[in-house]
C-alpha cells in the first residue's frame, strides 16, 4: 500500500473535517467481547496440541485436524485486526498497545502449538495424503495447502525445530514493532517556517505534504530539516534493520535454503528469475527515466534538478479532492471491471469501513486490512484532499475489493493472496483512474498534470521499487558474507543507488549525500523482500489496462479470474496463463514503452506551446 501519485499544488484546510471512522464493532462490539474471544482462544490454541502424532490416522482425522487449525487460526486473525487497527487509531493509546502486543502473542503461541504439523504431514508422505485427498471431500478446501507443504519437504525441519522457530516470532517481529513505535510517536520532529509564514513540524505527514510545494526554497528546507532530522537516528536504524536482516538470513540458514531471497521467493513460489530479470530490465530503462528527469526540469522551468524536485506535479491543479469525490472518481473510473465489481465497492463506500483523516498519534499512510473473513475489509487512510490522496484512495479499494472478490470465491483456506498479485488489484484501479481522468474534456494544463501522474507512478512503482529491491538485496548479501552492517554503510549503499537512478554522474539530477538516509524512511524493508512486487505488479496491471482500454472482451473476465483465484494458485503461474511472464523482459518493456508514450504526449504539447509563443 503505496502511494504512487504526486501530490497537488493545492494547499488544503489546515483543520481536517470531523472524523469518518471505521465500526470496529462489526468485529466485537466492546472489549470486553475482545477479551472473551481472546480468553477462548487461548484454550482452543492449547487443545489443538492434541492432534499432534494423529494426523496420518485416516482422512478423516487429518479433516478434523486440519479444520480445528483453519477455524482457530481464522478467529486469530480476527482478534489480531481489531487489535491492530484499534491501536493504529492512536499509538499513542498504552492499552491499546497492549491488546496488540496480546494478540500477536497469541497468534505466535498458536504458531508454535502448531508447529507439528507440516513435519509430520511429511512423515506421512505425498501418497497417503493424496489417497486421503481423494477419499475425503471435506479435505478439498486444505488440498491446495496440503500439496504446498509437501513441497517443501527440503526445507522443513523435525517438530522440535519448528516449535523453536515458530516460538521466535515475537523476537524477529521486535525490529519492525519498534520501528513503527519510534517513528509515529517517539521521533523528535523538526519545526520549520515556510516561505508563507506558516510554521510546520515536519513529521511523517507534514514532510510528505510539503516536500511537493511549489516554492523551491520550501522544497529544500523540508528536506534539508526532515533528513537532517533522521540522520540523528542513523545508528539507531542501522542496528534495528541489521538485525532485522540477519533474522531473514537465520531462517534462510537452519531452512537450508541458499541465501535469504531463495528463502523469502520460497513461499510464494516465484522463481528467483523474475527478481534478477528485474532489477535487469529497469536497469536497461534507466535512459527513459532520465529523459523523464529532463522533461521535469524543463517544464518546472530550472537550469539544475535536485532530489527534492521530484515531488512538485508537473503542472498546476488548483483542484481539492475531498472524500466524497474521492468514491465518486474511483466508480466511475472501475467502470471496466464491471457491475459485480461495482456493486461490491458501493458496498464498501456505504459502509463504516474507513478510517479517513490524519489525527494526532494515528498510523501514517495508508492500507487495508482484510482478514477478518466473516466481516469485511477495513481501509485506513490520511486523507488530506490533494491528488495522491485520491490515487491512495482508489489503490487501497483495489485491495478491498480484490479481498471481497477472493472471500466470495474461496474458502478461508485459500482467500489469502500473495503479495504478487495483491498489488496487480491496486495497481490497476490507479491507472484506470488516470485513464479515466485524461480522457475528460480538459486543458493542456490539467492534461499535463495528469500526464505527469502516470510517469510518476512509474517512477514511484516500477523504478523507485526496484531501486529499493537492489539495496534490500545489497544489505542481505553483506551479511550472508559475514561482512559489517551499520547505518552508515547502509546509507552509502542507497546513496550509490540514488546517484545511479537518478543520473547524478551524467548530469541529470544533483543527489545531496545528506538525503542518503532516506533508507531508514522505508517500512517495507521490515517485510523481507516485499517492494519489488510492487514493480512486477505495476507492468502486470499495466497489461491489463491495455487490454480494457483495447476493448479486448475477455479482459473482465481474466482480471476477475484473476482475483478471484486469492491464494488457490501459485501467482506467477496464474499470471502465466494469462500472457504475464514476469521472468521474461517483456511486461516491463511494455510499461516502459507507455512511459515513453507518454512523454510523447507531453512533449508535443510543450512544443506546440513553444511554437506558438
Amino acid at each position: 500500500m503505496t502511494t504512487t501519485a504526486t501530490a497537488t499544488a493545492t494547499e488544503v484546510e489546515p483543520t481536517p473535517p470531523e472524523q469518518i471512522e471505521w465500526d470496529l464493532g462489526e468485529i466485537y462490539p466492546d472489549v470486553d467481547a475482545w477479551n472473551a474471544a481472546r480468553t477462548d482462544l487461548e484454550t482452543r490454541v492449547a487443545a489443538l496440541a492434541g492432534y499432534q502424532g494423529r494426523l496420518g490416522e485416516s482422512a478423516a482425522t487429518l479433516r478434523e485436524a486440519l479444520d480445528a487449525v483453519s477455524a482457530t487460526d481464522k478467529e486469530l486473525s480476527r482478534l489480531f485486526v481489531h487489535a491492530f487497527l484499534k491501536a493504529d487509531e492512536d499509538r499513542r493509546v498504552a492499552a491499546a498497545q497492549e491488546r496488540r502486543g496480546l494478540a500477536a502473542d497469541l497468534r505466535s503461541r498458536f504458531g508454535e502449538t502448531v508447529a507439528f504439523v507440516s513435519p509430520e504431514l511429511l512423515r506421512v508422505g505425498a501418497e497417503t495424503i493424496e489417497r486421503f485427498i481423494a477419499a475425503e471431500p471435506g479435505l478439498a478446501p486444505h488440498a491446495f495447502n496440503l500439496r504446498d507443504t509437501l513441497r517443501h519437504a527440503p526445507h522443513t525441519l523435525s517438530d522440535e525445530s519448528e516449535q523453536v522457530i515458530a516460538a521466535t516470532g515475537p523476537v524477529v517481529q521486535g525490529p519492525e514493532r519498534i520501528y513503527a513505535l519510534l517513528t509515529s510517536s517517539d521521533m523528535a520532529f523538526p519545526t520549520v517556517t515556510l516561505s508563507t509564514g506558516e510554521e510546520v513540524t515536519l513529521d511523517q505527514a507534514a514532510y510528505t505534504l510539503h516536500r511537493a510545494s511549489p516554492d523551491r526554497d520550501d522544497r529544500k528546507l523540508v528536506f534539508d530539516r526532515f533528513w537532517g532530522a533522521w540522520k540523528t537516528y542513523e545508528a539507531t536504524f542501522g542496528q534495528l534493520l541489521d538485525t532485522q536482516v540477519k533474522a531473514h538470513a537465520f531462517h534462510a540458514k537452519v531452512r537450508r535454503h541458499g541465501s535469504a531471497l531463495e528463502a523469502a521467493l520460497a513461499g510464494p513460489n516465484i522463481p528467483a528469475a523474475v527478481y534478477h530479470t528485474l532489477l535487469d530490465a529497469a536497469g536497461r530503462h534507466l535512459p527513459s527515466l532520465h529523459r523523464y528527469f529532463r522533461i521535469r526540469r524543463r517544464m518546472l522551468g530550472l537550469g539544475d534538478l535536485h532530489y527534492y524536485d521530484i515531488y512538485p506535479p508537473l503542472a498546476a491543479l488548483d483542484r481539492e479532492f475531498g472524500i466524497d469525490e474521492s468514491a465518486a472518481l474511483t466508480l466511475e473510473s472501475t467502470a471496466p471491471l464491471g457491475p459485480h465489481y461495482q456493486a461490491l465497492l458501493r458496498e464498501g463506500l456505504e459502509g463504516r469501513w474507513m478510517h479517513v483523516y490524519p489525527q494526532a498519534g494515528k498510523a501514517p499512510g495508508a492500507y487495508m486490512f482484510g482478514d477478518v473473513y466473516d466481516v469485511h475489509p477495513y481501509v485506513l487512510l490520511n486523507h488530506n484532499g490533494r491528488f495522491t490522496d485520491l490515487s491512495t484512495f482508489t489503490h487501497e479499494w483495489g485491495h478491498a475489493i480484490h479481498t471481497r472478490l477472493a472471500n466470495e470465491r474461496q474458502p478461508w483456506e485459500t482467500c489469502g493472496y500473495p503479495t504478487f498479485t495483491a498489488e496487480i488489484a491496486s495497481i490497476t484501479n490507479e491507472i484506470l483512474l488516470q485513464e479515466h481522468l485524461l480522457a475528460q474534456d480538459i486543458g493542456d494544463d490539467e492534461r499535463l498534470f495528469y500526464l505527469g501522474t502516470v510517469l510518476e507512478g512509474i517512477r514511484g512503482t516500477f523504478f523507485r521499487q526496484v531501486m529499493f529491491a537492489e539495496f534490500e538485496l545489497a544489505i542481505h548479501e553483506t551479511v550472508e558474507k559475514g561482512e559489517a552492517l551499520s547505518g552508515e554503510k547502509m546509507t552509502g549503499l542507497y546513496g550509490s543507488l540514488l546517484r545511479r537512478y537518478h543520473g547524478a554522474d551524467d548530469g541529470v539530477m544533483a543527489i545531496d549525500p545528506a538525503y542518503a538516509v532516506e533508507w531508514m524512511f522505508i517500512p517495507h524493508f521490515y517485510g523481507n523482500f516485499y517492494v519489488f512486487q510492487y514493480a512486477t505488479s505495476i507492468a502486470a496491471a499495466a497489461l491489463f489496462a491495455e487490454r480494457f482500454r483495447g476493448g479486448d472482451a475477455g479482459a473482465r473476465d481474466d482480471y476477475l479470474a484473476v482475483l478471484s483465484a486469492g491464494g488457490s494458485r501459485y501467482a506467477c503461474e496464474l499470471l502465466g496463463e494469462y500472457g504475464m511472464d514476469l521472468a521474461t523482459h517483456a511486461p516491463y518493456d511494455a510499461l516502459v514503452a507507455r512511459m515513453d508514450r507518454t512523454m510523447d504526449r507531453i512533449e508535443a504539447i510543450l512544443d506546440r506551446r513553444q511554437g506558438g509563443a
